[in-house]
């Protein structure tokens, strides 16, 4: 489902915790089939079939941006500017300057818009609002910035930063390889590649082909750095780690394939699929941030105001024992719809609706004031809900 993998860390999660309210900002962007002279076309899609633009499964959001674009191979448009250049100057006796070529160029594209076949782009990301991640499924910078430039528009202001991490990804990479063992719970495959800097740029590149550590070692003492590298984590998920922090290549491995009854419908596949390979993805990531040295410069702000991590969330059930903070419950993203909605973070309002004990409600909303959500117990008991 998900091939590529750009990184960013959400610095709030509040815009996700109403998925009405999420829905009605998308739907100001939602896509809508370009006109015979618009070049190019984007906005917002349900991911599946039925679904809404903002599809949430077990608190993990899923969205689509469609692309629609006109195409016009750049050389013939290029092709017909000169020819048009050429007549220009048989006619008039001096060549066109740079802005009169711009503009010949445009009334050339203005010209085969109409005619011109169209394609459609289909961009998918996830968002975890609980460990705040949003990964966009792009090895494409120019693709991401369409997401991060119609999310902006959609959310404001867009919560965003990029991940950050101790270690270069470059330097741990190299490392990695020439002391011929990777981080736990990672195992090193065989393609990768070694880029000299400065302006040689000269390569070497490991295509499907074992690694050998003596070779290795020599390129990187004659001051080449690991910019790709090629890994397995868990003989779950192979994939292919970049110096720009970016993961490529994802391919999930036969354990991770499920045998879906055959009753399930698409609607039930599909999100079994994204819940499996997103909830697999997420502990990638941790594992690996954590192999590059873990995260920096997290502001202050990302912590007050985002969901807790695992470690913060409460357990499901209304027991007290040692573990009690070892596992998320599943219940949260409910409660904090539901306490968002009515504008009242209330127990009894949540044992309510959502007919569990009083223990378990109150860890809830405690969990929610850790997460900055609501303030602290006052001394009539109520709490209130922040902006």
């Amino acid at each position: 489902m998900f091939k590529n993998a750009k990184i960013y860390r959400l610095t709030s999660a509040a815009p996700f915790w109403n998925l009405d309210e999420l829905n009605d900002k998308l739907a100001a962007h939602a896509f809508v089939p370009g006109g015979q002279l618009e070049l190019q076309t984007l906005g917002w899609v349900p991911p599946r079939e039925g679904a809404d633009l903002a599809h949430a499964v077990s608190g993990k959001i899923i969205l689509t941006l469609r692309v629609q674009s006109k195409l016009l191979p750049g050389k013939a448009i290029n092709q017909a500017t000169a020819a048009r250049a050429r007549e220009f100057e048989e006619r008039e006796g001096f060549k066109p300057g740079r802005k009169l070529m711009k503009e010949i160029r445009e009334k050339i594209i203005d010209e085969k818009l109409p005619t011109a076949l169209t394609q459609y782009d289909d961009i998918r990301l996830w968002i975890d609002p609980i460990e705040r991640w949003l990964i966009i499924d792009t090895s494409t910078p120019a693709k991401a910035d369409m997401v991060i430039g119609l999310l902006a528009k959609s959310i404001e202001p867009f919560p965003l930063e990029n991940l950050y991490v101790a270690m270069s990804p470059a330097s741990a990479m190299t490392g990695w390889l020439a002391e011929n063992e990777a981080p736990a719970n990672f195992s090193i495959d065989q393609d990768a590649e070694l880029r000299a800097s400065g302006t040689s740029g000269a390569a070497i590149r490991y295509v499907k082909h074992s690694i050998d550590a003596d070779d290795v070692r020599r390129h990187i003492q004659s001051g080449k750095q690991c910019t790709r590298l090629a890994m397995t984590w868990a003989d779950k998920i192979s994939f292919e780690l970049t110096e720009d922090l970016d993961i490529r290549k994802i391919r999930p491995l036969d354990v991770l394939k499920e045998n879906h009854p055959a009753n399930d419908t698409d609607a039930e596949v599909f999100d079994a699929e994204f819940l499996l390979m997103a909830g697999e993805i997420a502990k990638l990531l941790a594992e690996l941030v954590y192999a590059l040295g873990g995260e920096k410069q997290i502001q202050e702000s990302a912590a007050t105001n985002a969901a807790p991590t695992a470690g913060q969330m409460p357990l499901e059930g209304d027991g007290d024992g040692d573990d009690a903070n070892d596992a998320i419950d599943p219940l949260y993203m409910e409660a904090v719809t539901l306490v968002r909605k009515h504008g009242r973070p209330s127990i009894s309002l949540i044992q309510r609706h959502l007919r569990i004990g009083y223990n378990r409600a109150a860890r809830l909303l405690e969990s929610m004031e850790m997460a900055g959500l609501v303030t602290a117990m006052q001394s009539n008991g109520s709490r209130e809900l922040r902006a």
